[in-house]
């Protein structure tokens, strides 16, 4: 089972960039550490610090705000969805038009549990329970079928 957190993290388009960590110095031999601190360039602090550039406040131009429609934009639904795990999240969409929404098969590819995290505005001033009794009803005849779900719901923020 995976946390919130590690199931939005899958979610994320991966990083093109790959970075490399350098080991500290403390962890290197003496005469190794020794060596690298000799041939480590040597900074001058007075050239290292520059100025930030002055921007001329009146060639800016004055910031655009978005209006309500387009605030409110429908989810993308991620392409590693399958048929069931779309048929799950083609449903809420219409139902909810969640602001955040994870549709994951927990039962190892038998399509018999899934993890369901669900943001909507529709469940503000709802409890707990009424939300998922919500959520239960749009997905009341697909879940009679299941072994169990994990279902989380939140309104936002």
């Amino acid at each position: 089972m995976l946390c919130r957190a590690c199931r939005r993290a899958i979610a994320l388009p991966k990083p093109t960039n790959t970075i490399i960590a350098k080991a500290p110095l403390s962890s290197l031999s003496i005469a190794t550490r020794n060596d690298a601190l000799r041939s480590a360039p040597r900074v001058q602090v007075s050239k290292a610090i520059r100025p930030l550039p002055q921007f001329n406040l009146r060639s800016i131009s004055k910031r655009s705000y978005s209006s309500a429609t387009e605030t409110a934009t429908a989810l993308e639904k991620p392409d590693h969805l399958d048929d069931a795990e779309s048929t799950i999240w083609d449903k809420l969409v219409a139902e909810f038009t969640p602001s955040e929404l994870i549709v994951q098969d927990v039962s190892g590819g038998c399509g018999s549990m899934y993890a369901i995290d669900i943001t909507s505005a529709k469940f503000k001033g709802a409890n707990m329970l009424k939300q998922q009794r919500m959520v239960n009803a749009v997905l009341g005849d697909m879940m009679k079928q299941w072994h169990g779900v994990q279902l989380r719901t939140k309104a936002p923020q």
